[in-house]
């Protein structure tokens, strides 16, 4: 321990300003500061306390934002599971509509599909009941984007349920380019006679035109869609047109017309009595839906 007299002759040599700086003040852990000759006043002096890289704050600071990095990695993975379409735009093309029947002159207006010319739109066929086309190309199509919005992707449709014809096929190909669709396809069933049976789908050729660069890519997702509905519905090839349920043309504007890849799906034939069963089925139209989604998951 300092004496009076001498920690009164160390005040006076260290000056009034310099005290901190002589050690007489720092406090060490307890209420008494140690003598300042002793080993750990110099020490402590000398080395001031500093986190250590390898001190428990340091290593649990570290393995927190370790453990926060991880989570938001888990989480995107996860979103990446539950939305695997995320970021994928798909055009969703129903054939027809219910109104074009009242709108004949319109929908007959000729339009040009670089092929040929012909009628802007058509009214479709039915079942022998009555049960439209157009009114089921829309319900699968409903079902099949509402499908695809909770696997992640941007849909668009070419027309709404309000639309009162229309529209043109020219148009309906415009707005997959527009939104630069990773993929479309147009929902349809068939008018053939009542002994055909089956699905089959169309897939562009090239004709020197702007579907051109696009026609390999719609063949591989025809395949997949063929392979996928097959799959998901059970029901058989077409027996009356194409081959394996694929067909090739050149004379459909909304196929000609797209830069984008594309196909035509008719989903069967609704003359024939047990593909009319079918397709007037709701529970089975989701099923179709449900179908396609996945067809276009695997394509995408």
């Amino acid at each position: 321990m300092i004496s009076r007299p001498l920690a009164a002759a160390v005040v006076g040599l260290c000056g009034l300003s310099t005290l901190v700086a002589c050690g007489s003040l720092e406090v060490w852990g307890g209420s008494e500061a140690p003598d300042a000759t002793s080993p750990a006043a110099a020490t402590s002096t000398a080395n001031p306390p500093r986190a250590d890289a390898n001190s428990p704050a340091r290593t649990h600071a570290t393995a927190q934002i370790t453990s926060q990095d991880k989570s938001q990695e888990d989480t995107s993975q996860r979103d990446a599971q539950v939305k695997p379409l995320a970021g994928k735009v798909v055009v969703i093309d129903p054939g027809h509509n219910p109104g074009n029947r009242q709108h004949i002159r319109e929908i007959n207006k000729q339009v040009d599909v670089l092929t040929k010319r012909k009628a802007c739109d058509t009214t479709g066929t039915s079942t022998n009941d009555g049960y439209s086309e157009a009114a089921f190309a829309w319900d699968v199509s409903k079902k099949l984007a509402k499908r695809l919005k909770e696997l992640g992707a941007t849909v668009r449709l070419t027309r709404t349920a309000d639309r009162p014809w229309g529209p043109c096929i020219t148009e309906r190909a415009e707005i997959g380019n527009r939104a630069r669709a990773d993929a479309a396809i147009s929902i349809h069933a068939d008018g053939a006679p009542p002994n055909g049976r089956g699905f089959h789908i169309i897939i562009p050729k090239k004709i020197n035109g702007p579907v051109d660069p696009v026609v390999d890519d719609s063949r591989r997702l025809g395949r997949t869609i063929r392979d996928a509905f097959r799959r998901g519905t059970g029901l058989p090839y077409s027996n009356y047109l194409g081959k394996d349920a694929l067909d090739r043309r050149s004379d459909l504007g909304g196929l000609n017309l797209s830069k984008v890849p594309k196909v035509l799906l008719e989903c069967g034939n609704m003359r024939n009595a047990e593909d009319a069963a079918k397709l007037k089925d709701e529970r089975f139209r989701q099923r179709m839906a449900d179908a396609l989604a996945q067809g276009f998951q695997t394509y995408l």
